[in-house]
């Protein structure tokens, strides 16, 4: 699954993680380490669903 902020487009795919960000391959989206958008601080509530 692929969730998307709506504000800057910043994507986090389950299947990837985000090495950048030191969250593993496999790991959920909500089991980030992480409460908003690493870029830009949109609440990851928000985020859609691809």
């Amino acid at each position: 699954m692929k969730y998307i902020c709506p504000v800057c487009g910043w994507t986090y795919d389950e299947e990837e993680g985000a090495p950048e960000y030191d969250v593993a391959p496999g790991t959920k989206f909500e089991d980030l380490p992480f409460e908003a958008c690493p870029l830009c601080g949109f609440e990851l509530s928000g985020f859609t669903k691809e």
